[in-house]
Formats: C-alpha cells, structure tokens, sequence
C-alpha cells in the first residue's frame, strides 16, 4: 500500500466576493507516493503546489475525493485525530519559519516540548540532530546570527525532531544560492537514505527535481499533467508543461532562434541526436561518421545523468555527401532519434 493516496482530490474555494466566481485550485488529483520515495512536485507559481501540500497535511480539508496518509483515512475525519496524523509529517520551508527569538537548540526543541517530551528526552534528540545537521557548534547561536543555508539545516532539523515518517519540502531551496542549495540536497538525501523518511518536494526548480527525486508529477492549472519516474519524464516529456520545465535544464532540439545562430557560425547540414540509456551510444555514431568520411563538429547541446542513466541530444553539423551521412546514420539508428534541422 503506498503511504500517501489521493483518488480524484479536488478543491475549490469559495468566492472572496459577492459576485465573484469561486477558484478551483486542485481539479481530479490522483497521486501515490511509496514509502522511502523521494517524490517532486513541479509547477509554476499557481499551479496548486502549496494547495496540495496542505490537503496532506490535513492544514485543508477537500472539496471531493479521497485521502490516505500511512493508511488512515484523512478526509472527514476529526481534528484531534488529525492532530496525531501531523506528527507523523515534518515540513520545511522557503523561509526557514524559525523563531528569532530563540537559539537554534531551542528551536529544534520546540516541537518536543510542545509534545510533552521530558528535558532528557528533548536535550538527547536535540543534540543528535545538531550533529546530524552539523550545527553543533551553533546550538547557541540565534536565527539572525546564521546563514541561509544553516538556517534551513536549522529547519530541517526541526522538522525531523518528532521522528516522522514523511518529510514535506515546500520550496526549500528557493531562498538559496547554488552552492548553499547543493548542500541542502545533500542533506536531504542523508535523510532519505539513513533516516528512511518519505520527502515530498514542491518546486518550481526543475534542476532540484533532477538532482532529489526519483519520481515527479508535472503541475498545471491545478491538475497533474504527468508522472512517473524523473528519468522517463527528462528523457522523454510528452505535455508541453512538462517540456517548459525539462528545457530550463537539459538542452534538446535548438530553438528557430538558436539554429538561426548556429547556421551563421557552422557550415553543414545540422541534425539532432537524442539519445536514451540502453541505445546507440555517442561514440558508435561518431564511429560509423568517420568511416562514411563524414566531418562532423558538436555544436549544441549535451548528455545528461539521472541515477545512474544517461540521456540527452547533441546537434551536429555535418559535412559530406547525403548519401554517406544518411548511411552513417541509419547504421546506429537504434536507441537514438534524429531530428533533421531545417
């Protein structure tokens, strides 16, 4: 059974004025997450990210459908029961959401001693997650007196102090700069694997999505347009949501604008190569070129790694007759597409 189900989840709110319609945010969601899963939930700003995380945390309640979370029903249920259900999922945040009044020991204790943990209890988890998060040397520190990147490792350790079984990450790294955001990702991942905690991840970054998940669905105007494993949606995106976000990280078939370029500064007769894990590789087409006594010059593109598994789209000008390029080609058309560019 997997450990987070939506059945036809919608939900709408009602008008914020007479007169005025009411706003559908989540519109026939159906989703499972496994246990153990790293799963992505990409989408533009209004794209109902945010309304779904809080449909899963019981922070909303659904219009229609149905929701379970580790196998209790979540929809229609009481609020002290709800209650107990939320402290099973932690949620970190864009903006930390720390209390600045309080050192970084106090405010990873805070949701143990709101739980009624003893001062042995909450000074033993407190410590272990310091170390966990490499904050040790910061216990005493206040918000204000630490980095973004610490802040939000101050926040998942927070967030992970109840021990739960779901981790929930709404826009974690937005407020962050690259190299703070890798580290961040890495942490997550020791998470993931060490601690064996479920992480839902809602962005709109597509780069986060392709170094985390394992799995992604595709957000647009409140319903998911596609799923399925990162690899499968990178390599091979059918909606054009989907294909919006794959671009801003895997370069495929160059724009009209970019081929307008490449033509001014390459000679030849331009194609694209996609290729997949498990098919031709780039030195079996660069292999059978040469022999056809084709010249060819890399002018666009790249070769991407998702967990292991390689893919990507390489733009080529090639020099020599049709009749030896073609053959060349069709020599290693297995496991690749080629895309003439005209």
């Amino acid at each position: 059974m997997p450990l987070i189900t939506l059945r036809n989840v919608s939900k709408t709110y009602p008008p914020a004025r007479r007169g005025e319609e009411p706003v559908t945010a989540l519109r026939d969601i159906n989703l499972e997450i496994e246990a153990g899963e790293i799963y992505g939930i990409i989408g533009y700003s209004g794209a109902g990210k945010s309304t779904l995380v809080r449909l899963i945390n019981a922070l909303e309640t659904a219009t229609s459908g149905d929701i379970t979370v580790d196998g209790r029903q979540v929809t229609g249920v009481p609020e002290r029961q709800l209650r107990q259900l939320r402290l099973d999922i932690g949620m970190i945040f864009q903006q930390f959401n720390l209390f600045n009044s309080k050192t970084v020991r106090n405010n990873v204790a805070y949701p143990l001693r709101v739980a009624g943990r003893s001062r042995a209890e909450i000074a033993a988890r407190t410590a272990e997650l310091l170390d966990f998060v490499g904050l040790t040397d910061k216990a005493d520190n206040f918000p204000e007196q630490l980095s973004g990147g610490q802040k939000q490792r101050v926040g998942i350790a927070r967030a992970l102090a109840a021990s739960p079984k779901i981790l929930l990450a709404d826009e974690a790294t937005s407020a962050l700069d690259p190299e703070t955001t890798h580290e961040v990702l890495e942490l997550l991942r020791r998470v993931n694997r060490e601690l064996g905690i479920t992480i839902v991840v809602i962005t709109h970054e597509m780069d986060v999505i392709k170094n985390l998940a394992t799995k992604v669905a595709v957000m647009d105007g409140g319903r998911i347009v596609e799923q399925g494993e990162v690899f499968e949606v990178f390599s091979n995106p059918r909606e054009e949501s989907s294909r919006k976000f794959v671009s801003t990280v895997v370069r495929g078939v160059p724009s009209a604008a970019d081929l307008a370029t490449l033509r001014n500064r390459h000679e030849g007769r331009m194609v694209t190569l996609s290729f997949r894990d498990g098919g031709a590789s780039q030195s079996d087409v660069f292999v059978e070129l040469a022999a056809a006594g084709v010249e060819f010059e890399l002018v666009y593109g790249g070769i991407n790694d998702i967990s292991g598994r390689a893919f990507g789209h390489l733009t080529l000008a090639l020099k020599g007759a049709d009749q030896a390029i073609d053959g060349a080609l069709a020599a290693v058309g297995h496991g690749i597409k080629v895309t003439e560019l005209n």
